[in-house]
């Protein structure tokens, strides 16, 4: 690497922080300077594995360091908004996991702190900057699928444990928010080809038993102005996994088999009047392609497709399908004084 590398600051040991940007630092040469947990030997273990450079006593101390250029926050979502305003308050860049907020006030809270701070924020929807999820797209800018007639965006699971923290509503879960929010930013990224941003129509879902409030799983109907239509769909507690983006055109159609784990499943199927074919676009980590965008937006002024008012657009497509489907919106969490 001739660049600086970035000096990232990890909120947390989550499960998914190995894929999500400690393998993806490891391959880049970017630098986990400090971790911090709940539990500090779980800190540790991390440190341990992922060579982090230090380990800290709470999640204030990482965002406080001045060696954190960068803090990366995959806590659970009812933490993702107070721990990304602590790190907007403290000067950093921050590259938060998806929501970035538990509801729309806090998405502008956080929008709003970004601008007061200056510093770069991005909402980790990493599919985007993926060869597969940029095929999709380049096959709608060459015309070769027509104009756009309908999106399927589907996310669905089988289910956590139930005491995972994605069916806590306390802690802003439910499989809008850890699945859904795919499946829509996935057609919002699409108004450029369907004549502007799609707007909620319908929406219906069906609660989580013993966890009230919590969807386990959530359908909706959207529309483009330009009259294309989407479906996009979630569910929490299915019998499998898909994680799918199907676009159809009026001279084609276009299928991202697993547009949100490429390293998984990197085809995608065309098929137009000339005939069908499968693309393979490579398993490299769409995560490791996002951290690259993101320390090149930081160290080269490169465009970065995501910011924090695209985070708040999606947070209020989503409140407008809890909405729709009967739900609560999902609830602040507060951070405790001694944090």
């Amino acid at each position: 690497m001739t660049e600086e590398p970035l000096r990232i600051g990890v909120l947390g040991a989550a499960r998914i922080a190995e894929l999500s940007i400690a393998g993806p630092a490891r391959v880049t040469g970017h630098r986990l300077v400090a971790v911090a947990a709940r539990d500090r030997s779980r800190a540790e273990a991390f440190a341990a594995e992922h060579d982090v450079e230090r380990v800290l006593d709470s999640y204030a101390d990482v965002v406080s360091d001045p060696a954190v250029e960068v803090v990366y926050n995959p806590l659970a979502n009812g933490l993702h908004a107070p721990w990304n305003l602590a790190a907007l308050a403290a000067g950093k860049h921050v590259l938060t996991e998806k929501p970035s907020a538990s509801n729309t006030e806090e998405a502008v809270e956080v929008r709003d702190a970004v601008a007061k701070a200056g510093t770069v924020f991005m909402e980790g929807f990493h599919y985007l900057f993926h060869p597969v999820t940029r095929r999709l797209h380049e096959l709608l800018e060459s015309g070769e699928l027509g104009e756009l007639r309908h999106v399927e965006t589907t996310m669905v699971m089988p289910a956590p444990p139930d005491s995972d923290p994605r069916w806590s509503l306390p802690l802003a879960g439910g499989a809008l928010m850890d699945l859904g929010c795919y499946s829509l930013h996935a057609q919002r990224v699409l108004a450029p080809w369907a004549g502007g941003a799609p707007r909620l129509v319908a929406a219906r879902g069906g609660e989580r038993a013993g966890a009230p409030g919590v969807d386990e799983w959530l359908d909706a109907d959207l529309e483009f102005p330009g009259g294309a239509t989407g479906s996009a769909r979630c569910h929490m507690a299915h019998d499998g996994w898909e994680m799918s983006c199907r676009i159809v055109g009026s001279l084609g159609e276009a299928t991202a088999v697993n547009f949100v784990q490429p390293h998984l499943d990197d085809r995608v199927r065309v098929r137009t009047a000339s005939g069908e074919r499968v693309e393979m676009l490579g398993r490299r980590s769409s995560y490791t392609y996002q951290l690259e965008a993101f320390a090149a937006h930081l160290r080269r002024g490169a465009p970065l497709r995501l910011d924090a008012d695209d985070a708040l657009a999606t947070m209020r497509l989503i409140d407008d399908c809890y909405q729709a489907a009967g739900f609560p919106l999902r609830p602040r969490t507060a951070l405790p004084a001694s944090a």
